[in-house]
């Protein structure tokens, strides 16, 4: 019995073993493939569920991948976060399916991430090979089998065996491996409702930025186009985030969807910072805090092109993005504390934005399980940021038209005690003003008879005055006959002289007075008419337009020191009772020695021309005038 019950037991043993083997083999069969059926209609499927192969060479073609011996290289990875995603690197997923003929449903395959470069699927065929489809937002969007934003495969329902589709996925940025298998109806239902909720989501962009940019032609302040710039880079984003750009934008340009995600979140970045600055009026506000603001648009310019020129693929590195966020949302708390009531709705609106980000982000670590409502909670976080950042604006103004109430009323009753004061004022003027007029009419009496007494008198001093001047003409003429009789009788001085012919004036108008009495006859033409010349005392000839100088065809003529010097020399060197030396001229008249000579040599000469032709030298003024040839000539006083 003992050694039957032995056998007994260690065959019950091995049977439970091989039943465990085979129930183990049988479940790791079952969970490798996936069974369609009707009653799920939608199942997601993590990259940790997927079993791949990480071709980091770039060089494993779909021959090796698809053959029996590489099928252990696929392993499942259930330690896999979004952060493990590497770059430029080829994924290759397997994904068996088992079909079901019985299915009423047309079934497909969708990759959620509209942001992968390259996608290649390898759909099975009934002939055992498979078909290329190819995918990515390098392809044009018009080159999809479905035009959707997503990529889909559909699949094929008429074989029972379990069919392997391969995948091959890269990417210079992060890509979501999310795999997601429904059928075409409820694929039709939810890609309905999802446009209809992008309609909604940029559909209130476009109005809040209208609403915007009318309140702006209203009250022309030009934080509301910073507004409308912002929200324009939140909708430009988002599009390029979401594939709805590639899709209604530019589908025939994918090589923009490269820098797309990163230029428009680099734009929503710079028009929020300016954004803050201007509505929050940091510069009086906080001084310092603007400052920052100011330093981190430079830092964020700066890496923005560095990113561009040398490391593309930091381009959409999102994480540093949180600082500036950080910083803005610091700068409203601070404002706000420091009492300016219109930031208490930018501290909400920034709030909703952060608890946003932070959903995003505990999704791309797998912390938050991905759903619809975790998946778009960045896009409801804008929205919501939008409404209250609009609210902001307009509790800002109702704040500045309160303010502006109060000082108006203020400005009113100010008017008011003004207009009260000033009406007193202008009474105690007017019994001032009516007092000092009679006081001044007394006062103009008087004045009028000091007037006329003071007429009077101007009239008889005025009588005397006259008087007075014709006896001081008379007395001038007396004195220039008498000094002009001594001039002939003797020798004068240089002062004495000067009384008769004290400055220029005085000497041309002699010349004027003696080329009269001899007259006009031109150099050039001989014409005897003549008109006022170009300078003073000139004339100029009527026929040829000669201009004859004052000093012309007299003994003055191209004399270069003073005319006055040179009358006193020709008056000395004619009168017989000179006793001067040339030394003593040149020291009295402050000439040079030869200039002296020289024009006594000129006055010598014009003296032997008159004796040559036998002419009477009644005076020194008959030396003046070169014409000799004519009458003599006596300058009368």
């Amino acid at each position: 019995m003992t050694r039957l019950t032995k056998q007994i037991t260690f065959k019950i043993l091995m049977l439970r073993i091989f039943g465990t083997v085979f129930l183990l083999a049988a479940l790791t069969n079952t969970r490798a493939q996936v069974i369609v059926h009707d009653s799920v209609n939608e199942r997601v499927f993590m990259p940790y569920e997927l079993t791949y192969f990480i071709d980091k060479s770039n060089s494993v073609t779909f021959d090796s991948v698809s053959s029996d011996s590489f099928i252990s290289n696929f392993k499942q990875h259930s330690s896999y976060q979004n952060i493990d995603f590497e770059y430029n690197v080829s994924y290759w997923i397997r994904f068996p399916i088992k079909p079901n003929p019985q299915s009423k449903n047309v079934w497909l395959l969708e990759f959620y991430d509209q942001t992968i470069d390259s996608l290649e699927a390898f759909v099975p065929q009934r002939d055992g090979s498979f078909k290329l489809i190819k995918m990515g937002d390098h392809q044009r969007f018009g080159e999809r089998n479905i035009r959707h934003k997503n990529f889909e495969v559909v699949l094929a329902m008429d074989e029972q065996i379990t069919q392997p589709y391969y995948f091959k996925v890269r990417s210079h940025d992060f890509a979501d491996m999310r795999i997601a298998l429904r059928s075409v109806d409820r694929f039709i239902y939810y890609a309905l409702n999802e446009y209809y909720l992008y309609g909604m989501f940029y559909g209130m962009i476009l109005i809040i930025a209208l609403y915007n940019f009318l309140v702006y032609l209203a009250i022309r302040e030009v934080k509301f186009i910073y507004y409308i710039c912002y929200i324009g880079s939140v909708a430009l984003y988002a599009m390029s985030y979401d594939g709805i750009g590639f899709q209604y934008l530019w589908p025939s340009h994918p090589a923009i969807n490269d820098w797309a995600v990163g230029g428009s979140l680099y734009l929503l970045i710079l028009w929020s910072l300016i954004f803050t600055r201007r509505f929050l009026s940091t510069r009086a506000n906080s001084p310092k805090l603007d400052v920052a603001l100011k330093y981190m648009i430079i830092i964020r310019s700066v890496w923005f092109v560095f990113t561009i020129i040398l490391q593309p693929r930091l381009l959409t590195f999102r994480a540093l993005d949180t600082i500036p966020l950080s910083l803005i949302f610091f700068t409203a708390i601070k404002v706000w504390r420091g009492g300016y009531r219109p930031a208490r709705f930018f501290v909400i609106a920034y709030g909703i934005l952060f608890f946003g980000f932070f959903a995003r982000t505990l999704v791309y670590f797998n912390l938050f399980p991905f759903t619809t409502l975790t998946h778009y909670s960045l896009h409801f976080s804008f929205v919501f940021e939008m409404l209250f950042l609009t609210v902001a604006l307009g509790d800002r103004i109702r704040i500045l038209k309160d303010n502006r109430d109060r000082a108006l009323k203020r400005i009113i009753s100010q008017q008011q005690t003004n207009i009260a004061l000033k009406e007193k004022v202008n009474r105690e003027l007017e019994e001032k003003v009516n007092e000092r007029t009679r006081e001044l009419g007394k006062m103009n009496e008087e004045l009028v008879e000091s007037n006329a007494k003071l007429d009077r008198q101007a009239k008889e001093i005025n009588q005397i005055n006259s008087m007075l001047d014709l006896d001081n003409w008379k007395l001038k003429n007396k004195v220039k006959e008498v000094l002009e009789e001594r001039m002939h009788e003797e020798l004068m001085s240089y002062e004495e002289f000067l009384t008769l012919y004290a400055d220029e004036l005085a000497c041309y108008r002699f010349l004027e007075k003696a080329k009269e009495q001899v007259g006009f006859q031109c150099v050039k033409c001989g014409n005897v008419k003549y008109s006022p010349g170009a300078q003073k005392f000139s004339k100029r000839c009527t026929r040829c337009g000669y201009n004859e100088s004052i000093t012309a065809n007299t003994i003055f003529h191209g004399v270069k020191f003073p005319i006055t010097k040179a009358f006193y020399l020709t008056y000395v060197f004619f009168s017989y009772k000179s006793r001067f030396t040339l030394e003593q001229l040149s020291s009295l008249l402050s000439l040079r020695l030869n200039t002296v000579w020289t024009f006594k040599q000129k006055i010598a000469k014009r003296i032997h021309e008159f004796e040559k032709k036998r002419e009477m030298l009644t005076s020194w003024e008959n030396l003046v005038i070169d014409q000799f040839d004519k009458k003599t000539f006596f300058v009368e006083s």
